[in-house]
């Protein structure tokens, strides 16, 4: 792949039109800002990638560093004329889990876009699809919202399945109790926590975007943002819900299960009681010593049934009477 051997994964020159021509490094090299709006996605973990970031691209060190940093926050952050928008996203590559967050960092300047990343981000895939079909971004301040709102489109659909399997879990609970229904609720609560605490710093970071002042960014596209803001927010509120629904329901189910195991422990008890004075005297009559009343005797073991028989009868009527039957 391109991206492994020269860090370069996409680059376009963007048309102003929803469209742009494809690039790479030597016409990187020479462009210029008449030519239209410069967007390079680059892998910061490529040796090639990092020395033009720091060497060749002529962003300040601490833009370069910004830009490679291996585990960043999302964030928002003016610098000169410019913004620096970090972010996260759910991840959907086959074999991860989706509470695994992959992050964009992106830097933005009046006429050029350097987005980095270390995992693939299918956001940016999409919109490097949508550019090449000629319905991309039209402008940087189009780019930023089409960016966040692609990631949070595809957010939605891991929250939404979130929903649905506790929802399914629920509906389980209510005829039915099973340990392995906890650790299933326990593994879900842990997932929307997870997204949580990544999202809960991307709220920050949008919202404080929405109160900078960027000249690039029209206030049409700032409406827009907004929405995107907006959806970030339902977004955090159906993670507590769900986190919330969970914690419910694990403690009915717990509640369950413990008056099912109180329930069984019940009627050993129970039973346990009944046959404790007919052991005794089963036991008691047991023994092999003389004197025994009935041992010689043909009536004598009928006898003894029929007592066990009269003690039983009343220990049920005793429970009865006192209500622990």
């Amino acid at each position: 792949m391109v991206e492994d051997k020269d860090g370069l994964i996409a680059a376009f020159i963007l048309d102003g039109k929803g469209g742009g021509i494809r690039v790479e490094w030597d016409a990187v090299a020479s462009w210029q800002p008449e030519q239209g709006v410069l967007w390079l996605h680059l892998n910061y973990a490529n040796p090639t990638a990092r020395e033009w970031l720091y060497e060749k691209s002529g962003l300040d060190e601490v833009i370069s560093d910004a830009l490679t940093e291996e585990d960043s926050r999302p964030r928002c952050t003016p610098f000169h004329e410019g913004l620096l928008l970090g972010l996260r996203g759910v991840n959907l590559n086959p074999g991860a889990d989706p509470e695994d967050m992959v992050g964009i960092r992106i830097w933005f300047e009046k006429n050029r876009i350097v987005s980095t990343r270390k995992r693939r981000v299918l956001s940016v895939a999409d919109i490097t699809a949508a550019t090449e079909r000629g319905d991309g971004p039209e402008s940087i301040s189009d780019f930023l919202v089409q960016i966040t709102g692609r990631m949070m489109e595809r957010m939605q659909v891991v929250i939404d399945g979130l929903e649905d399997s506790v929802a399914e879990i629920e509906d389980q609970a209510l005829t039915s109790g099973s340990y392995q229904l906890r650790s299933q609720l326990a593994n879900l609560r842990r997932q929307a926590i997870s997204l949580r605490r990544y999202l809960s710093p991307q709220r920050e970071a949008l919202s404080r975007l929405l109160t900078e002042k960027i000249p690039w960014l029209d206030e049409s596209d700032r409406i827009r943002l907004r929405e995107v803001y907006d959806q970030l927010i339902r977004h955090i509120e159906d993670l507590d819900e769900t986190r919330d629904r969970a914690a419910v329901t694990q403690e009915q189910l717990i509640n369950s299960l413990s008056e099912e195991m109180n329930s069984k422990m019940y009627i050993l008890s129970i039973v346990a009681a009944i046959f404790l004075p007919l052991g005794f005297l089963t036991g008691l009559l047991g023994i092999n010593v003389g004197g025994i009343p009935g041992a010689d005797s043909k009536l004598g073991f009928p006898f003894f049934i029929l007592i066990l028989v009269v003690v039983v009868l009343f220990q049920v009527w005793f429970f009865k009477k006192k209500k622990w039957l």
